[in-house]
């Protein structure tokens, strides 16, 4: 399995970590807590332009709003605009698209309902999945009516879907049934998820239908088909048409041996049709099983609809950001000597593994870029290395002095 960038830790132990390493140096302990008090503050503030760039230009899709409330929206919200900083705050926050062969290979695999699902995607113009973080977890599953069997399943931490549907005209040409779901033509859902498992993936979509698998079809049709034909042809009828030739012609019914003929015929059918209801319940039980699994996913596994799925990609982009800010910073600080980016991250990959048991691809470039942003680190030959904490602090003060400079323009104005 590729390992993520995606770092399984909050920020604060994560801080707490790189401080035990200067513990003894209180003051160093205070300016490190101090610098990056002022960097998750800096961050907030660059996620909170995300979010209102994030709305404007989402608005004019969001399913959420009256269609008389998108009006106002037209002209002002831009879909390549929309779509462009969505996928940076994705990338930031450390999700990753789902590959077509991963997906399709969900769509025939099933883990838990063991149902198969129909999807009609020409309801959307555009689809895509994108996931952060995965566990194992022991389930168990009934097998065959009462054998129960447990087995491992891989769930994703976090699931954000992201749909685009199609105008009215293209659904209707290709009569597209929306059905119940309360969604206008044109319009893009954004929905997060926690604890999908792999190989169901399909049940997050809201226009998923179950289905009978071919499996199902054989054990419902083809005993039911041969057998009851079977049972038909060799005792039903023919014990009723000689019973009625008998009436016709007149001659005398062996009625004993008639009715026994019947009824062995009848209670075959009835033993059929008992089997056949059985399978049909099952796959019966199947949908119900599914139902509440999709009921447990809206409200229970449910994170985030739409607009209201910006803060929380947001937050998990802000957090990762800062994570990946406090390790290349800690590590390059303490190291007697510049390193190239390589070194640094071997060196913090390592540490997660001997420290925490924890094998991840640390994102190395777009931590050292976000340090050089800041004015923290300074690249010499393929070697880094950041500015001392008395020194950081200073810089990041200035970096956040300057976020507002109305003070300043007014005072130029006054000059004049």
């Amino acid at each position: 399995m590729k390992r993520e960038h995606y770092i399984p830790f909050n920020k604060e132990f994560l801080l707490e970590e790189q401080i035990a390493t200067i513990s003894e140096d209180l003051k160093k302990v205070d300016e490190f807590k101090k610098l990056f008090d002022i960097i998750e503050h800096y961050y907030h503030y660059e996620a909170f332009n995300l979010n209102r760039n994030l709305k404007q230009n989402y608005a004019l899709f969001d399913p959420d709003l009256s269609a008389k409330e998108r009006e106002g929206f037209i002209g002002k919200s831009d879909f390549k605009v929309f779509k462009e900083t969505l996928h940076t705050v994705l990338e930031h926050g450390n999700y990753r698209r789902i590959d077509k062969e991963t997906l399709d290979k969900a769509f025939n695999d099933s883990d838990l309902i063991g149902l198969n699902l129909a999807i009609d995607f020409n309801a959307f113009k555009d689809y895509e999945l994108y996931v952060r973080g995965s566990h194992k977890a022991k389930e168990t599953v009934t097998k065959f009516i009462f054998w129960k069997k447990e087995i491992e399943i891989e769930y994703y931490d976090r699931v954000m879907i992201y749909l685009n549907y199609n105008d009215a005209d293209y659904l209707n040409s290709k009569k597209v049934k929306l059905g119940k779901m309360p969604i206008d033509p044109g319009s893009i859902v954004l929905k997060i998820f926690k604890r999908v498992p792999k190989n169901d993936l399909e049940t997050i979509f809201p226009n998923a239908i179950p289905m009978m698998s071919t499996t199902d079809k054989l054990l419902l049709w083809v005993p039911g088909i041969f057998g009851g034909v079977s049972l038909l042809s060799t005792t039903v009828i023919p014990a009723l048409i000689g019973m009625y030739g008998a009436y016709q012609s007149g001659e005398a019914i062996d009625l004993l041996n008639s009715k026994t003929s019947l009824n062995q015929g009848l209670i075959a059918l009835g033993i059929l049709s008992a089997y056949l209801f059985r399978q049909y319940s099952n796959f019966v039980n199947k949908k119900i099983k599914y139902s509440k699994m999709l009921s447990d996913s809206l409200y229970f596994k449910n994170i985030g609809n739409n607009s209201g799925a910006f803060y929380s990609l947001l937050n998990s982009s802000e957090e990762e950001v800062l994570k990946e800010t406090i390790l290349a910073y800690a590590f390059l600080n303490r190291s007697k000597e510049p390193l190239t980016a390589e070194e640094l991250d071997n060196q913090i990959e390592s540490w997660f593994l001997s420290k925490l048991d924890t094998d991840l691809d640390f994102d190395v470039n777009d931590a050292l870029l976000k340090l050089k942003s800041i004015g923290l680190a300074i690249e010499k030959n393929g070697k880094w290395e950041v500015i001392s904490l008395d020194k950081a602090l200073i810089k990041i003060d200035e970096l956040w002095d300057s976020v507002f400079d109305y003070n300043r323009r007014d005072t130029e104005v006054l000059s004049f």
